[in-house]
C-alpha cells in the first residue's frame, strides 16, 4: 500500500480471479437480488440469459472483496519488510457502473484496476484523491463488469 505520491497514472494492478459457483450465485441472489434468473436454475433457462446468471451486485461485491484483500496483503508485505506504508481511505463514489456481459455459473473473472487521475484534496490536504477504472473480464477476454471509482489515498507524512 503505497502513498498517494508514489502512484503513477496508467498503472494497473490485478486484484485477483474469482470463479462464480452456482450455489453461491443462488445464495447471494436470494439475499440481495431475488430475480428468478439469479435464484432458479429452471426458470433461468427460459429467461433472456438462457441459464442461471450472477447478480451484477454479486460481481461488484466480489470486486470489493478482492480489492480489500489486495490492499491488506500489500500492507502486510510492507510491514514484514519494515517499509513505511500508506493507507487507502473512503470512497466518495463511482460512476459508469455497467454490467456488460452475463456471468454464468463456472465463469472465472479476473478483476483489474487502473489509475486514471490523481487529484489534490482541497478539504483534506493530508489525503489525495485517485480516480481508477476497474473491470472484470472473462477467460475469453470479454468484459463482464466495469466502472470508474474514486478513493482517498493517504499522502506521505512531511
Amino acid at each position: 500500500m503505497r502513498f498517494f505520491e508514489d502512484l503513477n497514472l496508467g498503472e494497473q494492478i490485478t486484484l485477483g480471479d474469482y470463479v462464480f459457483e452456482q450455489d453461491e450465485i443462488i445464495n447471494f441472489a436470494q439475499k440481495y437480488d431475488p430475480l428468478s434468473f439469479h435464484t432458479d436454475v429452471e426458470a433461468a433457462k427460459s429467461s433472456l440469459y438462457g441459464a442461471l446468471v450472477a447478480s451484477g451486485w454479486h460481481t461488484a461485491s466480489v470486486w470489493m472483496k478482492l480489492m480489500v484483500n489486495y490492499y491488506k496483503n500489500a500492507i502486510q508485505e510492507m510491514q514484514n519488510a519494515g517499509i513505511q506504508h500508506g493507507e487507502i481511505g473512503p470512497s466518495p463514489g463511482f460512476t459508469d457502473m455497467v454490467w456488460v456481459a452475463p456471468v454464468y455459473a463456472g465463469d472465472r473473472l479476473t478483476y483489474t484496476s487502473r489509475i486514471l487521475e490523481k487529484i489534490d484534496s482541497k478539504s483534506k490536504p493530508e489525503w489525495g484523491i485517485v480516480r481508477h477504472y476497474n473491470e472484470a473480464t472473462k477467460e475469453d477476454g470479454t468484459i463482464a463488469f466495469k466502472f470508474t471509482g474514486t478513493v482517498f489515498y493517504k499522502r506521505r507524512p512531511t
